[in-house]
């Protein structure tokens, strides 16, 4: 079942990366939250996913290059995997907290660990 809409101030997380990386969607016409929502298509690198700062993946080859010391990740992520393909924005799947995606260049697995906007109940 897929989980929240992921926003703008959504974080994830690489298997190999050293911390977590910002999810910054492109502002679309439409908007699902009150900050711009996040689809399937939101993997552009730097303008989309900012990077896990260092990679440890041991098929990445600047890693290799290094003789396995970290290296500054490149986030060349492909297209998210969605969990709620029926629910469109823009004619794309939106990005939900259950979706992932992965790496080439590292071979890790990129999954979203906060949606960005989170609801809170009154007392």
């Amino acid at each position: 079942m897929p989980g929240p809409t992921v926003s703008m101030g959504g974080m994830a997380m690489c298997i190999f990366g050293a911390a977590p990386t910002s999810i910054i969607p492109f502002p679309t016409s439409m908007t699902m939250v009150p900050t711009p929502a996040a689809t399937i298509m939101s993997m552009v690198p730097f303008a989309n996913v900012t990077g896990c700062a260092m990679c440890t993946s041991p098929g990445n080859p600047t890693v290799i290059a290094k003789l396995g010391a970290p290296s500054p990740c490149t986030p060349m992520i492909t297209p998210w995997i969605p969990t709620a393909a029926n629910v469109l924005l823009g004619g794309q799947p939106v990005l939900t907290m259950g979706d992932m995606t992965m790496c080439p260049i590292g071979q890790g697995m990129v999954t979203v660990t906060m949606p960005g906007e989170m609801q809170v109940q009154s007392l």
